[in-house]
């Protein structure tokens, strides 16, 4: 079977085709970020006009890059949510058109879902069950995986995810939209023993986690270096920077540490963008080698939102294809409502 996959829950439109024999043989991604930098995050209104503009040559793109034409399409599988209301539709909408021109099935993906099944793509494949850090722009949670579809969420931030607070941490240091990324950058050249900021939850009877505060923290440092030197030159930008990240990572880790032993699972599955961070990679790599589990991570390129991970779920899900035509769109869908395949 092959599947074409369409990815426009927000920023990024993504396409790809998944053969379920031969695996991933084509994906082309398009970034709008250049274009929502100008206003410091992302405009929906924006990001569903460009899903317009774009969604239509990658497929083109797609198929050639496949070798491949409509015809040899099995299915559809599109991102019917979370996400952005607008964009949500555009790729639903494509899809289902498509579909319906073609008369073959689609299947609606839920986002989290394909990050979750991501790090399969790559080899070694980790195997079921196994404990999950999802950790991307909107949502930092731990879960049991134990199968498509049977997932248990054991933990989650109370406020803000990770990739947010990285976000919202360095607009306050500022640092250009979007801010995370480059915030993780200059984390590489920072000072680990100059500043120490609170781990939020660190010891908490569960696996629950909070950083909201640690903006705020970062906040009164820089306002403490500013009284005391008049401004923050680069080398203490890098600082904080590295302070900051050294906390999420000790949290996470340590999280996923104490679900590991408290649930009995031996293999940790790392997807979303926050799973690119090369300081989280170290420090779970690390503690695998000291406490003797496995750890998995998605292809580099497979960790932001992309057209791959939605057809390789699509193919997962195969025995929920429906009719094209009809459809809606879930902005809001809590994954543990999702049936097990």
């Amino acid at each position: 079977m092959l599947v074409l996959g369409i990815e426009s829950s927000c920023d990024e439109t993504g396409v790809a085709l998944y053969d379920t024999e031969r695996g991933l043989i084509a994906d082309q991604l398009h970034s709008q970020m250049a274009m929502h930098a100008e206003y410091g995050g992302v405009v929906p209104e924006l990001a569903s006009r460009d899903h317009i503009r774009r969604v239509t040559p990658l497929t083109r793109a797609c198929l050639a890059e496949a070798g491949k034409t409509l015809q040899d399409i099995d299915a559809i599988a599109y991102t019917e949510g979370p996400g952005l209301g607008g964009a949500l539709l555009v790729g639903a909408s494509f899809a289902n058109a498509l579909a319906v021109g073609l008369n073959i099935p689609v299947i609606g993906v839920h986002h989290l879902e394909g990050h979750l099944l991501s790090p399969l793509l790559a080899e070694p494949r980790p195997a079921f069950p196994f404990l999950a850090l999802l950790v991307s722009g909107g949502h930092t949670q731990i879960m049991a995986v134990r199968g498509v579809g049977d997932y248990e969420i054991l933990g989650e931030t109370v406020d803000d995810a990770a990739g947010e607070a990285f976000d919202k941490t360095a607009k306050l240091l500022g640092l250009p939209y979007p801010g995370g990324p480059l915030l993780s950058k200059l984390a590489e050249e920072g000072d680990p023993e100059r500043f120490t900021l609170p781990r939020p939850m660190l010891h908490s009877d569960n696996l629950d986690m909070s950083f909201s505060g640690l903006k705020t923290a970062v906040l009164m440092l820089k306002k403490q270096v500013e009284a005391e030197y008049g401004s923050i030159d680069e080398q203490t930008r890098k600082d904080i920077c590295r302070a900051f990240q050294e906390a999420i990572v000790d949290v996470l880790v340590s999280k996923c540490v104490k679900a590991l032993k408290q649930y009995g699972l031996q293999r940790i599955v790392v997807a979303g963008g926050v799973g690119a961070n090369k300081q989280l990679r170290a420090a779970l790599d690390a503690a695998a080698a000291k406490r003797r589990f496995g750890v998995f991570y998605p292809p580099l390129k497979l960790c932001t939102d992309n057209g791959a991970m939605i057809a390789f779920a699509g193919a997962m899900r195969l025995q929920y294809a429906r009719s094209a035509g009809s459809f809606t769109v879930k902005p809001r869908w809590d994954l543990s409502t999702l049936p097990k395949a």
